[in-house]
């Protein structure tokens, strides 16, 4: 009598193709190798996706300064480097623990996410986050401007802005709309140039210190005003509430404290 082979892949491979153990167990090889190869994959890639998300990032915000009058001569004369950093938004200064490279993993974590109560959310988010990636120019010991990442709801669903600050911390640069879902035609126009143009020297408080931003219902008609767009009147409301929120004392009010006292 023959030796009973006791080699399992040798007895798998004997069995007849029409075994059912046989499809079965092909059928779970076969699904393990491939979900290895995804998971491989997806691990192998996660950096080049990080890499590609920065790059976009970084383009948007080179576009901004770009369209802000007199920046590309300021970066000229500066050396042109934009640093930056991840803030902790509950104290206002540069996170101990968290980087720009690990932001993303951070954030993964519901523990640093802060719940906003209903006369906190002024943006609609629901919770913030508890770090955010901003960008700063130096002028010698002070920052001579700031661009931060806004978050909100508008009309249609949720919107993301760069907002950029000159050194005083109140006057407003220049902001570039990065995504939205607003209606075509109508609150769709925040992403135009010529709306956009209405931002820079803005200012956000008024001499006491009061939040006085807002989109007006048409044309302007103070220096804490930006055009208003016609027909797109929760679009204009939502970009207010967006800046009210993020440049107040629960988004980058103790940041921009902190820049306005020299101490950061």
């Amino acid at each position: 009598m023959a030796a009973r082979n006791w080699n399992p892949w040798l007895r798998l491979l004997a069995l007849p193709n029409e075994s059912r153990a046989k499809t079965v167990l092909v059928a779970f090889l076969v699904s393990a190798v491939c979900a290895a190869l995804v998971s491989g994959a997806t691990v192998a890639l996660r950096p080049i996706q990080t890499a590609n998300r920065a790059a976009e990032e970084q383009a948007r915000i080179a576009a901004l300064v770009e369209g802000i009058p007199g920046m590309a001569t300021l970066l000229e004369q500066s050396g042109g480097a934009l640093s930056t950093v991840v803030i902790n938004l509950r104290n206002g200064r540069a996170a101990a623990d968290v980087t720009p490279a690990t932001l993303d993993a951070a954030l993964s974590d519901p523990g640093n996410w802060t719940a906003l109560d209903a006369g906190q959310d002024l943006a609609g988010l629901g919770q913030r986050p508890d770090y955010a990636q901003v960008f700063l120019l130096r002028d010698g010991d002070s920052v001579s401007l700031v661009l931060l990442p806004l978050s909100g709801q508008g009309y249609g669903g949720r919107m993301d802005a760069i907002l950029a600050l000159r050194g005083d911390m109140n006057t407003i640069a220049g902001i570039a709309v990065t995504q939205h879902s607003e209606t075509p035609g109508l609150g769709a126009r925040i992403e135009e140039t010529s709306w956009q143009a209405s931002f820079p020297g803005t200012e956000l408080r008024d001499d006491g210190g009061e939040m006085r931003f807002r989109v007006a219902r048409g044309p302007a008609s103070g220096v804490h005003e930006v055009d208003g767009i016609t027909g797109a009147t929760r679009t204009g409301r939502g970009v207010t509430q967006m800046v009210r929120f993020w440049l107040g004392p629960d988004g980058y009010g103790p940041l921009l404290d902190a820049i306005d006292r020299g101490e950061f």
